[in-house]
């Protein structure tokens, strides 16, 4: 699904990504895990066109990522909920849903009901601002407007970051639905080990840059957790 090789970043003049080599196997859900500043959001940037990346290659479906603007990129079907959300906070939930209209591959005209089946909140909510949600149900917004666009790819950066038990374990019950059920490929940041291990098929860990180790979750041993994701 996503293979990426040799990728190097710089910001300014750091080196933030070192030879990168990183894969996202078909109907997998893997989790990129890491301390804070070892490059995991940078990374997911890079995938989705937001920042310029210095060498390397990035294949999704064996077209080549790295040349496309990252509009093109949503429209082969990658579907990207950034850190913080980033909802338009002055439109309502419709409006902030119907921008992932336009990057759909048939041009449907109106919000599939299955993000409402998902997220019944969002059509109780359809007019309100979403300035006005709760972080919770903002998060909620962040991924329907991804889904909306019908991905076969999910990229999320930390979705239960500052939300509330109940709405994780929501969030995590339909990722779980849609990568086993609907087969779609997910990558996602996380931080919360249970909420990984509950979840993710697969894990990668990136430390100061580089991906150190990776495998299966169930792989995923104490002394990689203590050696590279305690603080």
């Amino acid at each position: 699904m996503l293979e990426i090789k040799g990728l190097n970043q710089f910001y300014g003049g750091s080196h933030i990504l070192w030879d990168v080599n990183l894969t996202v196997p078909t109907g997998s859900c893997t989790c990129l895990m890491g301390r804070n500043g070892m490059g995991k959001t940078t990374l997911l940037k890079c995938i989705m066109g937001l920042l310029p990346i210095a060498s390397g290659a990035m294949h999704y479906d064996a077209q080549e990522l790295s040349r496309l603007p990252a509009e093109k990129r949503a429209g082969l079907g990658v579907g990207y909920v950034p850190q913080g959300r980033e909802i338009f906070s002055q439109l309502t939930v419709e409006e902030n849903l119907r921008i992932g209209l336009a990057a759909r591959r048939n041009k449907l005209k109106d919000i599939p009901e299955q993000i409402f089946a998902m997220f019944p909140v969002l059509k109780q909510m359809l007019g309100r601002r979403g300035g006005d949600l709760s972080g919770g149900q903002q998060q909620q917004l962040a991924i329907g407007r991804a889904l909306v666009l019908e991905p076969k790819l999910l990229i999320l950066d930390e979705p239960t970051e500052g939300i509330q038990p109940n709405i994780v374990h929501e969030i995590g019950e339909i990722l779980l639905r849609l990568n086993r059920e609907a087969n779609l490929t997910v990558l996602l940041v996380e931080q919360k080990l249970p909420f990984a291990r509950r979840i993710a098929s697969e894990f990668r860990i990136i430390d100061k840059g580089r991906i150190v180790a990776g495998g299966e979750i169930a792989n995923l041993s104490d002394d990689l957790v203590r050696h590279h994701l305690t603080v």
